[in-house]
């Protein structure tokens, strides 16, 4: 528990207080965003703002968890380097994605099959980590079961044998990966739109993977009477440690990030942030839960999914006025801090649900 709090006081201040000086130094460095000439027209006067803030709440993470840890004296787990690993793999990817548009000043930079191909080679050696390195009850970070609030039984992959399930849960993990990074970054389209969302369903995993530990068979303190309905996650306590550093990282982000934005955090921080969400997901067994808890980002996805398959199939007409959904209500006249501030409540209401869920599933066995 104090490296859990310690973990999040460190990553909130580091971003909090340090997040100017990387401002300063991104526009020394000119790292400034380039805008896109068919989108809303007052977000012309953002171009040239820095970008590639994804480095800042990485570094904050990365290095509260590992704060924590040190003055706690606690161990570190697989799971939560895991979690760490993802993040920065997929925040690896992005930061080259964004280096390439700032370098030749074009709101393209990846092509993207390449930025696919990136994802799905970090995701692929997540997934055999993932099923490696079992720990003194046999229990490895992630199981070879497709999981919804625990694992579905009936949804193993196991049943495949061995070389069969590694091969089929990498494939599963490569769809959770790349759709939720790719998700997240389209949402990264408004000041703060991005960043105060994914607090809201990074914070779910600190109560839910809390909750897992509370409640875990592995846990000898666990009331007996519970036991029928124990979790089988392994380091759960870890995976809230690490849920937290990234939460208060992003806090911390956000005070710069928000309207008027004085930095953005680019491919390098939505891939990464999606790369956590998923990753978190797959290790405390609740996959499919992540359909709610990043509901948002699925509504702002499906948009743009929507928009342009109504496009080829009427050739030329429109849904919206523009996608991806944010910008539609932009166009519409709603002021850019109406539209992030009404999708954070929108987002905040499906983890709500999400996690009641997720606590309805424990009280209901």
């Amino acid at each position: 528990m104090i490296a859990l709090m310690l973990a999040g006081a460190f990553s909130l201040a580091f971003t909090l207080f340090l997040t100017p000086l990387f401002i300063r130094l991104f526009n020394r460095l000119e790292w400034g965003q380039f805008i896109r000439d068919d989108g809303p027209q007052s977000h012309h006067t953002k171009r040239g703002t820095p970008t590639m803030g994804g480095i800042v709440f990485i570094l904050g993470a990365v290095l509260g968890y590992f704060f924590g840890h040190l003055v706690a004296g606690d161990p570190i787990t697989m799971s939560a380097l895991l979690v760490l690993g993802l993040m920065v793999g997929l925040g690896v990817i992005g930061f080259i994605d964004d280096f390439t548009k700032t370098r030749k000043q074009r709101s393209l930079g990846l092509g993207g099959w390449a930025k696919v191909a990136g994802q799905a080679i970090v995701a692929t050696v997540f997934a055999v980590l993932a099923l490696s390195f079992p720990d003194s009850d046999g229990q490895t970070p992630a199981s070879t079961a497709i999981s919804a609030v625990r694992d579905i039984e009936w949804l193993d992959f196991a049943v495949a044998g061995s070389i069969g399930a590694v091969i089929l849960f990498a494939l599963w993990v490569n769809v959770i990966v790349v759709s939720t990074s790719n998700a997240v970054n389209v949402a990264d389209g408004l000041d703060g739109l991005a960043t105060g969302a994914s607090i809201l369903s990074i914070a779910a995993y600190i109560f839910i993977a809390f909750w897992q530990f509370n409640q875990s068979c592995f846990n000898p303190l666990i009331d007996p009477d519970n036991v029928y309905r124990c979790y089988e996650v392994r380091d759960s306590l870890d995976l809230a440690i690490v849920a937290a550093s990234i939460a208060a990282s992003l806090i911390g982000f956000l005070w710069w990030n928000t309207s008027p934005a004085q930095i953005f955090m680019g491919d390098t921080g939505s891939l990464a942030i999606g790369g956590a969400l998923a990753a978190l997901a797959i290790l405390t067994r609740t996959e499919l839960l992540l359909v709610l808890l990043g509901g948002l980002f699925l509504i702002v996805t499906g948009s743009v999914i929507v928009q342009r398959a109504y496009f080829k199939i009427t050739k030329g007409k429109r849904i919206f006025l523009m996608s991806p959904l944010h910008h539609h209500f932009e166009l519409k006249g709603w002021a850019e801090v109406t539209v992030v501030v009404r999708f954070w409540l929108i987002g905040g209401l499906f983890v709500a649900v999400g996690v009641g869920l997720f606590y309805l599933e424990w009280v209901s066995q």
